[in-house]
């Protein structure tokens, strides 16, 4: 009995969604089953409603819209008026097809508030809700669009119902309902797309222009027409809904009143242009007098927009009342002097023309006066591109003369710019690697000549030899980083690391100079510094031997002291507080806020007394503000400096391990082939005195990529390690080649390391880009250099 039950009202409830759905007396639109249309102007089969103030629900619109009284819209493009009621339209469409039918429906001006659309399923019943306006954030659309678009999917053989709820401020409110293909909404997109950057570009162009007349004759006419320009363009912006778009995607109130504020700020500087244009002042005082009376009437208005919210229903009728009054007030000029026999300028009064016509077109189609087209929707668009272009013709001479003047004069800048760009990119890459490559020789023949001989003084003039070239290597890192810096390039590599391990050569070093200078050295660690940090390690060494180094120099006499404490600090991190003092030359206090800048010494002649490169500090300064560190600077003349940086770093836990004992190091590849790409001789012999004491290791050597390319023909590798700047085929082509598969199909995957003197971010970039497996810089670190191969092999 209960199933029976049910199964009645079942049949009841669908009865009801039938004639609810059904039952009422509008007309539908129904496809056609042959051609399905491109484009559908659906007023003759929506009907609408005006409910006044009433914020109704859907589902009271959908259940009682007989009773709201509606009525079929006439035209495309039906005038509600400049009213802030609530209006409610219906259309039904109906799918008699075998296919999905996909359109997009426009609706709406861009400026109008709330758009909400209900599309109501006649399978299901299912109420699906879409939003649009300027009142709603952008991203809150349900079609990011700047006009009022929705989706409408109709799936086949089915009747779908739309419901438009449209709300506004005090606008316009328009009502196209328009349904296009996918084809055609891109094609009306491109054109409009097309019309609006030719538009939007003469009016840039004319703003830029006439600005940059006016800074070159200092006449007030200029400003006021490059400005009336850019407004014009803002409110054409505006009504487009670029504005909303681009400018308020949150929407609020300044959203609300921008059309307003530019639409008044735009008649007060035609009118502006043209009194000065016309010289109003000295020609007629009571067209002056009539200027600044419509003057008044535009500030009150726009008082009122700011501080009386209630006359905003009225503001856009009266804006455009009184844009009316300045186009009469300046034909009525323009009349005035021409009877007069006064002297006009003919283009000036053809593009007025123009302006006044595209103006007078675009307020009457305002009014619902004038169709919905292409050409009145633009109309003011239209009048105000001829505008600027007669207007232009009159002063077209000396406006081109200084257009041709100023382009001419960024075009060169601009090459240069790019030429200079380019040599500087090119010298320091350049530089890099010429620098390099010996130093690579040096570090190396160095190492394995103070590791082989027994001389005490052999090996004490070997780390002079080491440390200097460290030196060197220290101001070729400098200069890069320099550029580096310039171009926002510079990186951190973040790792673990010893804080007192990676500072202690530092400390050596920084002795050692101050021994021989016959300074006292001291140097303090405290024993609650982190045993493990995480971090640039590399950067750290970098900050620390910038400022040591400016210790040495700058002090001949006394002391240098340095001294490593630390601080802990809440999740799990520690501050690292380094102070570096010294009582050298020191600076005077005006010279503090330069003392971080580039390319900056305390005194020219301290360039010749000191030498360096004055861009230590500045170094330092930017690796300290990229890890959020501080740096501080304090000195005295002739008494010395100090400098305290503190960096934060994570902590890494470290298990305590039992110390058994340190084993040496054994370099053993088990048997691994690897295949050596390099054309410089040196760089060979550096590779061959490293490799030399791996066990087990097989090296072989190939000049330049195309040699490389021929060694797999009959060599089976491992490894391959890679020069980048080789003739012939450089490393770049050679790895491009092999992962491409020209050095056989089972090498494709091959571990490739890049071993190049170039350490530009781009060529890091560039490597990785390419399929290479690691980089490494020279000059080479032999334990580096093993534990990448070991890990890669």
């Amino acid at each position: 009995m209960s199933l029976k039950i049910d199964k009645q009202i079942l049949a009841v409830s669908k009865f009801l969604f039938f004639v609810l759905f059904f039952s009422n007396t509008y007309a539908q639109y129904v496809f056609p089953s042959d051609a399905i249309p491109q484009k559908i102007s659906l007023h003759k089969y929506t009907t609408i409603a005006d409910v006044g103030q009433r914020n109704l629900d859907v589902k009271f619109v959908m259940a009682n819209f007989d009773a709201l009284k509606p009525l079929q819209l006439e035209t495309e493009n039906d005038d509600l008026g400049f009213i802030q009621n609530n209006f409610w339209s219906k259309t039904v469409l109906k799918n008699p097809t075998n296919s999905s039918l996909n359109y997009y429906l426009e609706t709406a001006r861009p400026v109008t508030d709330l758009v909400e659309l209900y599309t109501v399923d006649s399978i299901n019943g299912k109420i699906t809700k879409l939003v649009s306006g300027d009142a709603i954030p952008y991203s809150e659309r349900s079609f990011e669009n700047r006009k009022a678009i929705f989706k409408i999917d109709l799936a086949p053989r089915s009747t779908q119902q739309l419901y438009l709820h449209l709300k506004s401020d005090g606008e316009a409110i328009k009502i196209p309902v328009m349904l296009y293909s996918a084809e055609s909404f891109m094609t009306m997109i491109s054109n409009e797309q097309l019309f609006f950057g030719m538009f939007y570009g003469i009016l840039v162009i004319a703003t830029i222009i006439y600005f940059f007349f006016f800074f070159a004759l200092s006449d007030k006419i200029f400003l006021y027409y490059s400005l009336y320009v850019f407004f014009v363009g803002l409110l054409q912006f505006a009504l487009d809904g670029f504005f909303f778009k681009f400018v308020t995607p949150n929407a609020g109130w300044f959203s609300n009143h921008a059309l307003l504020f530019i639409a008044i700020i735009a008649v007060f500087l035609s009118g502006k242009y043209s009194e000065l244009f016309l010289k109003i002042k000295s020609n007629s005082r009571k067209i002056n007098i009539l200027f600044n009376v419509a003057y008044a009437l535009l500030f009150s208005l726009l008082f009122c927009v700011i501080f009386i919210p209630s006359i905003l229903l009225f503001s856009y009728i009266l804006v455009n009342v009184l844009t009316l009054v300045f186009l009469i007030l300046i034909v009525y000029s323009i009349a005035y002097l021409y009877y007069k026999r006064k002297p006009v300028d003919a283009f000036f009064t053809a593009g007025i023309l123009f302006l006044i016509t595209g103006f007078g077109i675009f307020i009457l189609y305002n009014f619902g006066l004038l169709p919905n087209t292409f050409f009145t929707q633009n109309s003011s668009k239209l009048g105000t591109g001829l505008e600027v272009i007669f207007l232009s013709l009159s002063m077209s001479k000396l406006i081109r003369n200084l257009k041709n003047e100023k382009n001419e004069l960024n075009r060169i800048a601009l090459v240069r710019s790019e030429e200079m760009n380019d040599l500087k990119s090119y010298f320091l890459s350049n530089i890099s690697h010429e620098l390099r490559t010996p130093l690579n020789a040096i570090v190396n023949l160095i190492d394995s000549i103070s590791s082989e001989v027994q001389d005490d003084k052999i090996k004490q003039n070997c780390q002079v030899i080491k440390y200097s070239s460290h030196s060197l290597l220290s101001s070729v890192n400098d200069i890069l980083d320099f550029s580096k810096i310039e171009k926002g390039e510079l990186k951190l590599e973040m790792n673990q690391f010893d804080p007192l391990q990676v500072l202690q050569h530092l400390k050596d070093n920084a002795n050692r100079i101050a021994t021989e200078k016959g300074l006292q050295f001291e140097f303090s660690a405290s024993r609650i510094v982190p045993h493990l940090l995480f971090g640039d390690q590399t950067r750290l060494q970098q900050i620390v031997n910038n400022v040591l180094n400016n210790a040495l120099k700058f002090t001949s006499t006394g002391f240098i002291k340095f001294t490593i404490d630390s601080e802990l600090k809440a999740n799990n991190r520690a501050s690292l507080i380094l102070t570096i003092s010294d009582s050298g030359v020191g600076f005077p206090k005006e010279k503090m806020d330069r003392i971080f800048a580039s390319f900056s010494q305390n005194n020219s002649n301290n360039k010749r007394q000191f030498g360096g490169l004055g861009l230590g500090l500045y170094i330092v300064k930017t690796l300290v503000n990229m890890q959020n560190g501080t740096i501080e600077m304090n000195s005295t003349v002739n008494q010395g400096t100090t400098c305290i940086i503190e960096l934060d770093f994570d902590m890494v836990q470290q298990e305590k391990k039992e110390v058994i004992g340190i084993e040496p190091v054994v370099c053993d590849l088990g048997g691994k082939t690897i295949l050596v790409v390099e054309d410089n001789p040196i760089n060979q012999m550096v590779v061959k005195m490293i490799t030399k004491k791996w066990l087990n290791t097989t090296v072989i050597y190939a000049n330049n990529g195309q040699e490389a390319l021929e060694a797999f023909k009959i060599n089976q590798f491992d490894i391959v390690l890679m020069d980048l700047q080789m003739p012939v085929m450089d490393g770049y082509e050679a790895t491009i080649a092999i992962r491409n598969g020209e050095a056989g199909a089972e090498n494709v995957n091959i571990p490739i390391i890049a071993i190049t003197a170039d350490v530009m971010e781009t060529t890091k970039q560039r490597v990785k880009d390419i399929g290479m497996n690691h980089y490494l810089s020279k000059p080479i670190r032999k334990e580096t250099l093993y534990e990448t191969v070991k890990k890669l092999v």
